[in-house]
């Protein structure tokens, strides 16, 4: 297994800064995902690992194998783009080939890895079709098998997942997980889906501006921002004035605690729209003092109110974190 790391990474395109003092580890087998808005830096970042870019400064090295420079058809890198990029005149199984036959790999040991890597992604009754034959997301699962082929040292994703609808999307992302994990194939993966990221990524690095703002687990980077930015920008968040001071405390909605009772709490407040969606149930509240909308997630069943009742609210100590004013 393959380790990757940026070190002190910059890269600009004329005035515009994509990219300043990035670092970034991956160990060998991890998946990393870079998540941020659009114009973050987090694909300048993919393309620099996939040497389509090169950096301005700083160092990026492949198992401490310093490959800045290198060429990208000399990385041994699997590459997985947004649009799919099949071939329209090869079938199935010949898209899956191609790189085989570029690294000129005997044919019995091309065959041989083609079936493999149709069982893999799961289309093994489907070699011999032609991409505009397969639905989206099959023609994705044909690049993720094009991109593995190879046997890569690193699996680079370039948001393979945006074009898909809802459905097909969490079946495929929940896939990839599955056959990077059974691969254990260094893995980074871009995209400013936050629940993508979120559900199979060993650690996410969250991008502003072309800088890191945090990287860390899953359960790190919603549970424990480091930042009002990664705050607001993974989750769901409310935006509380802070009683202890000056600026505001930040808080999800399932770290404020309702109560129908009399006895007031933080807040008192009336309720303005209740939403059930299945095992959670979102309850809007406008507070009183401050005339601000506060959502609350609450446990389905274990708060009953209408649109109209008088709440109180307060939240759960210890959570959410306070901007200064």
């Amino acid at each position: 297994m393959t380790s990757i790391s940026f070190t002190g990474i910059r890269k600009t395109f004329g005035a515009t800064v994509a990219l300043e003092s990035l670092d970034l580890d991956l160990q060998p087998g991890e998946l990393v995902s870079l998540l941020g808005p659009s114009g973050c830096g987090k694909t300048t970042a993919l393309r620099i690992a996939a040497g389509f870019e090169v950096p301005d400064a700083g160092i990026v090295s492949l198992s401490h194998r310093d490959i800045t420079r290198t060429p990208a058809h000399q990385r041994n890198m699997g590459m997985v783009f947004q649009s799919y990029s099949l071939f329209p005149n090869l079938t199935v199984a010949q898209n899956i080939e191609f790189g085989l036959r570029n690294r000129k790999i005997e044919k019995t040991k091309r065959l041989t890895r083609v079936g493999e890597m149709l069982e893999l992604v799961q289309l093994d009754d489907l070699g011999k079709r032609y991409p505009h034959q397969l639905s989206g997301g099959q023609q994705q699962r044909v690049a993720l098998a094009r991109a593995l082929a190879v046997q890569p040292e690193v699996l680079l994703l370039d948001e393979p997942l945006s074009a898909l609808d809802a459905k097909v999307r969490s079946t495929l992302r929940d896939e990839i997980r599955r056959i990077q994990t059974e691969l254990k194939t260094t893995t980074l993966f871009v995209t400013h889906d936050q629940e993508e990221a979120l559900a199979i990524s060993d650690r996410i690095g969250v991008m502003s501006n072309g800088q890191l703002e945090q990287l860390g687990t899953p359960e790190d980077i919603y549970l424990r921002p480091a930042s009002p930015f990664v705050a607001r920008f993974v989750g769901s968040i409310n935006e509380l004035p802070n009683t202890n001071g000056s600026g505001q405390i930040l808080v999800r909605p399932e770290d404020v605690t309702i109560s129908t009772d009399e006895d007031e709490l933080e807040m008192r407040g009336t309720t303005t729209r209740v939403t059930f969606q299945g095992p959670v149930t979102i309850i809007s509240v406008r507070v009183d003092v401050v005339d601000l909308l506060v959502n609350v997630h609450a446990a389905s069943g274990s708060i009953h109110t209408h649109v109209g009742d008088r709440v109180s609210l307060a939240v759960v100590p210890g959570r959410g974190i306070v901007e200064a004013a």
